[in-house]
Order: structure tokens, then C-alpha cells, then sequence
């Protein structure tokens, strides 16, 4: 048998055959590469949506976020009741303080105040006898005063009282004939008296010879220090006071009614020279250490909380450009919110909080800075986002999370009906303002109708409402009935009953998707291809499994939404 020569390939059949076989080789590891860069993003994606117990399931990850979380409620809780109760003895000295200070500088004070003023004169005697009789209690505040008092500065470096009186320019006025011929430009004028100088001194001074019917005012001003010695017994440095305290004789009504008006202001400074003996330095540092351990466990918390959206926002940029290049579309807004954790920006925002507040309340308590108000309002705050953080961990059980899932659907509904409602309630609050505030005290100014009407939808204070509108005017009251019985109607049996409808709609929405399930979205189609979670699940120790991940079994707590 002859055997057939062998022929050799052309070049160029060579070459074409060469060019295809890489060619397919390059596409299969093209695409062995994107499945694999695919699977790799559907898994971070996955792991990134599991809470803190599945991750430890998946890779032992130890969730160091909720233990700080919880820890940190610990801290945050304690150093606010500690603050609180140091505030409370700085509320109850200023308001017991003021409270004597009327006692003894107002004739007459009965303990009560009649709206905002403390008490009335109504003759020319008794205005003299209230004026003197301040003037004589200050000159003797060291030998009647129970309290911790001395004498301060006022603004001009003087000790004493500033006695100022503003009245029209000088006129004329004969009522029983009608006339009136005064100058409307006001006059000020002001007098100093000294310790050295006595009350009877002043009383038959020119400056103390008042002339009623042209008085606006007359103002006493005295400045007075005191030492609030109750913090010793909470083993706390005492604070050093300052009172401004003003008596104001209002007669820019010119009724015949004087209302006599008494304010403080109690500023805190910080004493010159505290020498305590006992552990009470001691105690102060412990505090001051407690602090600075609660600044550093809300710094970490901050770092991690901050650390965890940057990643969040890097894994939402990857889905973004993995989506757009495969499926040549863009992924729709609710997707890429779900990338951004709202309880992370709420956690970070109460840190910053703590620490600011946690550094003032050092401040404070090392007596160089006095601004309670300022620190209250953050170690309030902060502590407030703390507790409602914690709801994000129960949300991960179905039987707590409806709470989450119905205020989530139901919000922008609610916020859009309020819209409406809100312009109803501020037409009702202006007309009720305008006609029958000269006849109800409780619609005298706009603030307090908003808080009046508000207290009807309620079912607050009804009857008192109805009944103390004067019958001065049969008009009027017969508009006050026709203007409380349409707002309470309107307002109780249909505005809010829509308002809980709109709720128990979403609500009863949130129960069928539980059971049926949640509508999927594209985020949740991609991560429904993921096979790959089962090689994750790995044994865990048996410590850890019982205190992070106690989950009972054939429960249908996958049906819960994780944000």
C-alpha cells in the first residue's frame, strides 16, 4: 500500500487557525472571568446584607459593632443619669432662689403669680410702700435672708440698686374735660444707690416724686452672688452663682392696675477659691475618667460606623457599573438607597453628640465652663438616637420588625396628608387667634391657639375650652360655638381617622407581604441567583452560637427585610 505524502499547511491556514484558537480561548477566559468577578460581587453583596449573627455563621466574623452598640447604651444611659441628677440640683437652686427672692423683695407677694407678673397695686401708696420696701430689703438682705447671699456688681463695677424710670415727656391731661397734651418721646431716667446710702434717704428725693398719669415704668436692677452648698452631699464641687434680678413696675396701660413683674437670671461662674476637704477630689476624677472612657467608646463607634458606609458606598459603585455594563440599564433608586444604612448615619450623629456633650460635661464639671442648658440638650439627644437605635437589631425578628416596615411604607403618605391638614389647622389657628383672643385666655397669642387646638384634637380640656369663652359679645360666642364644634368635628372624625387609616393600611400591606412575601427588586432577583451561602455556613463555636445567634428553629424570620 503506497503511502500518501504528507502536505504541509499553507502560512496563512496556520496563522487563521492560531488567530481563532486564541481568539475563543481569550472570550472563555473573558467569561470565566466575569462569572467569576460576578460571583464575587453577588457574594460581597450578600454578605454585606446579612445582620451580625449570619455573619458570624458565614465567616466567624465577630460582630464588634453590636457588642460597642450595646455596650455603649450601658455607658451613654449612666453618665446621662448621673448628669441628670447634678442638673436637677442646679434647677431646683435657681428656681428656689427666685422663689425667695420674691418673698422678700415684693410687698404683698402671695406665693402665687397672677399670669406672668407676681402681684398688682392699685393706688399711689401702695406703689410708693412697694417701691420703698424693695429698696429697704436689699439694704438688709444679710440679716433676714436664709440663704447663702451676698451683695454683687452690676454692669458699672458698683455695688448697689439701679433704679430707672421711663415716663412721656412732660404734658397735660384733664380726663374730665377730654383733653390730653403730651409729648409721646420718652424719657429715661436712672439713680444709683449705694450701701452707704438708707431708703428714708430717698423719699423725699425729687427722682422718687412720680407722676402716675405720664409713667411708663419704673425698673430695679441689683445684682446678688450666692454658693449652692447642696452639691457637697453628692460629693460634687459647688457652683458659684450670680443673680440679676430686675423689679419692673408696669403702668404703660395707665388702667389704674400697676403689675409688678419680677425676673432672675441666674448666670454660673467659676469660684475663685474652693478649699473642700475630703474625697470629693477624688470622686471628681473618677467622673471626669468615666467621661473620657465614654468618649473613646463613642470615637470607635463612630470609626466603625463611618468605616462600614464607605464600604457600603465603594460595593454600591461596583453593583452600579456591574448592572449598567450587563444589563446595559440603570439600577432603580430604591436599590441604591438600600445601600445606604440609615441607622449608621443616626449612630454616627449621636457619637458626635456624646462626644460634644461628654467634653462640656468635663468642662463642667472641672467648673470652667457653666453652659448646662447646651450639654443637656446633646447628652439628650444623643441618648435618645441611642435607645431608638436598638430597634434596628429587634427588627431583625419578623415578630418585632413590623413596627420598622410600617412606619417605613407609611411615612410619605402621612407626611403628604399632613401637608394638607397642616393648612386647615393654620387657617383654624389665625381666625381663632384674630376673634377670640380678646375673649379667651386661651387664644391670646398664636402659639398658645396652636397648643389649644392641638390638646381638642386630642380630646383634651374640652369643656373648660367651651366654657371660658366671656359672653361679652353674643356674636362672638355664638362664632366660638359654630368655630369649636366645626373643628372638633372635622378634626377628630375625619382628619384623624384618615390619619390612622393611612397607617392600618400600611400596616395590613406590611402582614400580606409577610406572608406572601415582599414584591422582589432588582438588587433582590441578583442576589436570589446566589448558591454559594450554603458554603458559608460553617459550625460555630458553641459559646458564640448561644449568644449571638439564639434563633428559633422553623421560624420565618427569612421573610424579614434587613436594612
Amino acid at each position: 500500500m503506497a503511502r500518501r505524502p504528507y502536505r504541509f499547511p499553507q502560512a496563512g491556514a496556520r496563522e487563521t487557525g492560531s488567530g481563532v484558537f486564541r481568539l475563543t480561548v481569550r472570550n472563555a477566559m473573558a467569561h470565566l472571568d466575569s462569572e467569576a468577578k460576578e460571583e464575587c460581587l453577588r457574594e460581597d453583596l450578600k454578605f454585606y446584607f446579612m445582620n451580625p449573627c449570619e455573619k458570624y455563621r458565614a465567616r466567624h466574623q465577630i460582630p464588634w459593632k453590636l457588642g460597642l452598640q450595646i455596650l455603649k447604651i450601658v455607658m451613654v444611659t449612666t453618665q446621662l443619669v448621673r448628669f441628670g441628677l447634678s442638673n436637677q440640683l442646679v434647677v431646683a437652686f435657681k428656681e428656689e432662689n427666685t422663689v425667695a427672692f420674691k418673698h422678700l423683695f415684693l410687698k404683698g407677694y402671695s406665693g402665687t403669680d397672677e399670669d406672668d407678673y407676681s402681684c398688682s397695686v392699685y393706688s399711689q401708696e401702695d406703689a410708693y410702700e412697694s417701691i420703698f420696701f424693695a429698696l429697704n430689703q436689699y439694704h438688709q438682705l444679710k440679716n433676714i435672708s436664709l440663704g447663702t447671699l451676698g451683695y454683687g456688681e452690676n454692669e458699672d463695677n458698683r455695688i448697689g440698686l439701679k433704679v430707672c424710670k421711663q415716663h412721656y415727656k412732660k404734658g397735660t391731661m384733664f380726663p374730665s374735660n377730654e383733653t390730653l397734651n403730651i409729648d409721646s418721646d420718652i424719657e429715661i431716667d436712672c439713680v444709683h444707690l449705694g450701701l452707704s446710702m438708707y431708703p428714708q434717704e430717698w423719699k423725699n428725693s425729687s427722682f422718687f416724686r412720680l407722676e402716675f398719669y405720664r409713667l411708663l415704668q419704673v425698673e430695679i436692677s441689683f445684682h446678688l452672688k450666692g454658693i449652692d452648698l447642696q452639691t457637697i452631699h453628692s460629693r460634687e464641687l459647688p457652683d458659684c452663682y450670680v443673680f440679676h434680678n430686675t423689679i419692673t413696675f408696669d403702668n404703660k396701660a395707665h388702667s389704674g392696675k400697676i403689675k409688678i413683674f419680677f425676673g432672675s437670671e441666674a448666670k454660673i461662674e467659676e469660684c475663685k477659691d474652693l478649699n473642700i476637704s475630703g474625697s470629693m477630689q477624688k470622686n471628681t476624677q473618677y467622673i471626669l475618667a468615666f467621661d473620657a472612657f465614654v468618649i473613646v467608646i463613642c470615637l470607635a463607634s463612630l470609626i466603625l460606623c463611618t468605616r462600614s458606609i464607605v464600604l457600603a458606598l465603594r460595593l454600591r459603585k461596583r453593583f452600579l457599573n456591574f448592572f449598567l455594563e450587563k444589563y446595559k440599564r440603570h439600577v432603580c433608586n430604591a436599590d441604591q438607597w438600600e445601600f445606604i444604612n440609615g441607622w449608621y448615619v443616626l449612630v454616627i450623629i449621636s457619637d458626635l453628640m456624646t462626644i460634644i456633650g461628654s467634653v462640656l460635661k468635663m468642662e463642667i464639671k472641672a467648673k470652667n465652663l457653666t453652659n448646662y442648658d447646651l450639654c443637656s440638650i446633646l447628652l439628650g439627644t444623643s441618648t435618645l438616637f441611642v435607645w431608638v437605635g436598638v430597634i434596628r437589631y429587634l427588627g431583625y425578628f419578623q415578630a418585632y420588625n413590623v413596627l420598622i416596615l410600617t412606619m417605613q411604607a407609611s411615612l410619605p403618605k402621612v407626611l403628604r396628608f399632613c401637608a394638607c391638614a397642616g393648612m386647615i389647622y393654620l387657617g383654624y389657628t389665625f381666625c381663632g387667634w384674630i376673634v377670640l383672643g380678646p375673649y379667651h385666655d386661651k387664644f391670646e397669642d398664636l402659639n398658645t391657639v396652636a397648643e389649644c387646638l392641638f390638646s381638642l384634637v386630642n380630646g383634651d380640656d374640652m369643656f373648660a375650652t367651651f366654657a371660658q369663652i366671656q359672653q361679652k359679645s353674643i356674636l362672638v360666642w355664638l362664632f366660638s360655638r359654630l368655630y369649636l364644634y366645626s373643628f372638633i368635628s372635622l378634626f377628630i372624625y375625619m382628619v384623624l381617622s384618615l390619619f390612622i387609616a393611612l397607617i392600618t393600611d400600611s400596616y395590613d400591606t406590611i402582614k400580606k407581604y409577610q406572608q406572601n412575601g415582599f414584591p422582589k427588586t432588582d438588587l433582590q432577583e441578583f442576589l436570589k441567583e446566589c448558591s454559594s451561602k450554603d458554603k458559608y455556613q460553617k459550625e460555630a463555636s458553641p459559646f458564640l452560637s448561644c449568644i449571638c445567634c439564639l434563633r428559633r428553629k422553623g421560624s420565618d424570620d427569612h421573610l424579614v427585610l434587613i436594612n
